[in-house]
């Protein structure tokens, strides 16, 4: 309403002036195409309005009433100052002097960065807070630019880097989508590649056929990609995605659908949501193989409490990995930097890197198939490991090779000629013809002829990097050492830098300086976001499962009935895993529960919970209280006290502070308890259990992320006791 956005920016570099199409709706808090029994979405209704070319419509005065940035504004004139006021319980004054200080930065000479972490991701609607963020920074042209940009703090050094390598049941490496049971060709699963009309749309995934070619020729080399293919697995088209990850895989192991599990690196009896229930579910299993530096409560979960191992059948192995310090590899930070790390003390005992313990098993499993036989061999026998090795050990520097790519015969490309057996020195030169083998199309690049770039540590900078931290001679950052991606949208048509005192890439002299420039060509003549199908920043995202514009709904678990934005108390779409109690406005569970890191401790405690000096500074689980609830609890600091939610309870040590203030939502004042979620059972003595006892197997229905900042919990003061050993 007050005009706060960067009007040109939204014109010029997003979807605002993009038209939607008539069957688009929404109506107290649901959008068109809401199936009320398969609580899901039928997408097709949010799709745009094209022209007679099959291009978008745009409306550049952004004037007319189904364009974006029109729709944006009516779906949320019900977010007034007073709702969202009455909603958070933050006052009036104290939300408008964070939006007038953080809208100063639609400005062209200014910007502004957001960074989030898992307080914003852990919820039912986490997909939709950072869409919300991304919109936000979309409006005030922050991103692209300097100092801009949508920004996960990671808990790992290598978050980024297990997503890039599709760590995540959807995705096969550099983000290519795993196909589904009904694409049963290399040729069906390529007619899914987005395409567009529109001359000036980069449209990058337009290269996924020479992506995955060369994707699956890095897998099996000595076949052609369409056999390649044929011998993946896919995902079933029946299911949502959801279906294959963390809860789902839980629900098959308490329905008896699943015979084993290979817990690998993760601590799921104490990080999982509901760990009560993944601790009952693992019972169900014939066999559990546990990977990692130390035993832990999932390895040793038939002995923990409240478990009779008579009565437990699951046979469990433990194969010992050594630490991230002692092998050799890269990591990948949220700045897409890859950046190459040597071993550094000798391996612990009889401890092994990750990949030598899975290129020793695949060598195993292929002994059994020569000797034995077996179903489906040909994916077992042929995959190319050997490529991964050097001699009989998995090699670091092998695999890296293979993720950058390498030309499996002569090609000529562009009229210059490349050997079979060479590096492809970008991903440019990638192939959909099965000429080319890469492990990831984002690594093209990093480990070339001339080395490994995930190696330098050149400080060099022209004077223009220099102006925005950019050192592009240090490490190697995907895609292209590209630094800032999106970087075309920090500039006018002209190619002028919307701030020239902090250029990230300019047009001078006929070529562009700075950085390595989003989708190349001359000013004016590319939309800035190349990985959009339709090149614009997407402030209208109709890919979402829960809508293509964010909206409030409360928590799954909460203390209020309903909301004032709609009658829709809850994300209609939202997984909630089998079986699962909800509390919502439970005299039982009055007050809100969260989740937390502390300094002292890391993940699970996997590691911290065996260092003396960490468990002295944060020797136990403990739960955070405000004063008020503590007064009217009987509730001092010290005090032991048991909190408990819908799905087990928890005892912790008592610790009031004014770091939580209770809050008055709704009309209703609300306390919070939170609790840090690195202990278990295991270590130390009197240490105290997983704060995920208390979570719901509940989460967002794009990612299934669980819902464990927000759930709702009693608390009540024990008698004189410590917590038990």
């Amino acid at each position: 309403n007050n005009d706060k956005y960067f009007k040109q920016y939204v014109i010029d570099s997003t979807n605002g002036p993009t038209v939607v199409g008539e069957q688009f709706g929404f109506s107290d808090g649901l959008f068109s195409g809401f199936n009320a029994d398969k609580k899901s979405y039928d997408k097709k209704t949010w799709a745009f309005e094209m022209d007679a070319n099959g291009v978008p419509v745009r409306d550049e005065t952004l004037t007319h009433p189904r364009c974006v940035l029109q729709l944006l504004k009516k779906h949320y004139d019900r977010y007034t100052l007073d709702k969202v006021s009455e909603t958070t319980g933050t006052p009036k004054e104290d939300l408008l002097r964070v939006y007038e200080t953080f809208a100063s930065t639609g400005a062209p000479d200014k910007a502004g960065t957001i960074m989030y972490a898992m307080g914003w991701t852990q919820k039912s609607v986490g997909v939709q807070n950072i869409r919300a963020m991304s919109i936000i920074q979309l409006l005030l042209g922050n991103i692209g630019v300097a100092g801009g940009g949508v920004n996960a703090l990671r808990g790992e050094s290598n978050v980024q880097g297990s997503t890039d390598q599709a760590l995540l049941a959807d995705i096969w490496p550099g983000y290519l989508p795993v196909p589904t049971s009904t694409l049963t060709t290399l040729a069906d699963y390529n007619a899914t590649t987005p395409k567009t009309n529109d001359p000036k749309s980069v449209n990058w995934w337009g290269n996924r056929p020479k992506y995955t070619a060369s994707f699956l020729m890095s897998l099996y080399p000595g076949v052609t990609p369409d056999v390649a293919y044929s011998y993946v697995p896919r995902l079933d088209a029946d299911k949502k995605r959801t279906d294959y990850m963390w809860m789902s895989i839980f629900d098959r192991m308490v329905e008896g659908k699943l015979d084993g599990l290979f817990a690998w690196g993760m601590n799921p009896a104490c990080s999982g949501p509901n760990a009560n229930k993944s601790r009952g579910a693992m019972e169900k299993l014939k066999w559990l193989v546990n990977v990692n530096l130390f035993d832990n409560e999932t390895g040793s979960f038939w002995r923990g409490p409240g478990k009779d191992p008579t009565q437990i059948a699951t046979e469990v192995f433990f194969l010992p990995c050594c630490t991230s310090i002692e092998k050799e590899g890269s990591i990948a930070n949220s700045g897409r930097w890859m950046q190459w790390r040597y071993a550094g003390p000798d391996r612990y005992g009889e401890t092994k890197p990750d990949g030598d313990i899975m290129v020793e098993m695949m060598l195993a499993i292929r002994k059994l198939y020569k000797e034995q036989g077996g179903v489906f061999p040909e994916p077992i026998l042929g995959l190319g490991i050997d490529k991964w090795m050097e001699g009989h050990e998995f090699s670091p520097a092998n695999t890296a090779k293979v993720m950058n790519g390498y030309f499996l015969r002569d090609v000529t490309i562009g009229g210059k000629l490349y050997k079979a057996g060479h590096q492809v020195p970008a991903f440019a030169m990638l192939q959909a013809d099965g000429s080319t083998a890469s492990g990831n199309w984002l690594h093209a690049g990093s480990w070339t002829d001339e080395g490994n770039m995930m190696a330098r540590r050149d400080k060099t900078q022209t004077p223009e990097q220099e102006k925005i931290g950019l050192f592009p001679n240090w490490s190697y950052a995907w895609p292209m050492n590209r630094r800032i991606i999106y970087n075309r949208a920090s500039v006018d048509k002209q190619g002028r830098p919307w701030n020239p005192d902090k250029p990230v890439i300019q047009w001078r002299d006929g070529k562009w300086v700075g950085d390595v420039v989003d989708g190349g060509g001359d000013p004016g003549t590319k939309y800035p976001f190349i990985m959009q199908k339709d090149g614009q920043g997407a402030l209208f995202g109709p890919g979402r499962e829960d809508g293509p514009l964010p909206e409030f709904y409360e928590p799954m678990e909460s203390p209020f009935e309903k909301h004032v934005f709609s009658a829709q108390r809850s994300n209609p779409v939202a997984f909630t895993a089998i079986g699962e109690v909800l509390a919502v406005a439970d005299e039982r569970f009055p007050f809100i529960g969260t989740t937390y890191r502390v300094t002292e401790h890391w993940q699970t405690g996997l590691m911290t919970r065996r260092c003396s000096w960490l468990v002295e500074a944060e020797p136990q689980v403990f739960a955070e209280l405000d004063p008020e609830l503590a007064k009217e609890r009987g509730i001092g600091n010290g005090d032991v006290v048991r909190v408990s939610s819908a799905r087990g309870n928890l005892l912790a040590k008592a610790i009031v502070t004014n770091r939580f203030q209770p809050m008055n939502a709704n009309g209703k004042t609300v306390h919070m308890i939170g609790l840090p979620w690195h202990f278990g059972w295991l270590v130390p003595k009197r240490g105290g259990d997983s704060a995920n006892l208390l979570t719901a197997a509940v989460g967002d229905p794009n990612s299934a992320i669980p819902e464990s900042k927000a759930f709702m919990v009693n608390i009540e003061k024990m008698p004189d006791q410590d917590l038990p050993e």
